[in-house]
């Protein structure tokens, strides 16, 4: 029996440099996501650090079906049209883990 693939969790730690640009990206995502039905689990404000450190005010998870589905959407046209504007209105750091 084939082993059901593993979610894949897209996680986004975010600087806002353009509270306008961010707000333009931002709303432009959902669509680049509903191909690869993705879910955006979490957009999010740093509230408090319990231990360690975080360079980040804000935080973005978004759930994929699976790991190709995470880098069909990365490599899109879609998506990869948004990374000048994203570039432009944020630093950030954006990883992928799997469960």
């Amino acid at each position: 029996m084939a082993e059901a693939p593993h979610a894949a969790y897209v996680i986004g730690h975010i600087s806002v440099k353009d509270a306008e640009k961010w707000a333009a990206y931002r709303s432009a995502v959902p669509a680049t996501l509903a191909p690869w039905q993705a879910e955006l689990v979490l957009r999010g404000t740093l509230t408090e650090i319990l231990t360690g450190s975080h360079a980040h005010s804000d935080t973005v998870v978004i759930r994929f079906p699976d790991r190709a589905s995470v880098d069909g959407w990365y490599q899109s046209a879609a998506y990869q049209a948004l990374i000048p504007l994203r570039s432009a209105a944020a630093d950030l750091d954006l990883i992928v883990f799997e469960s």
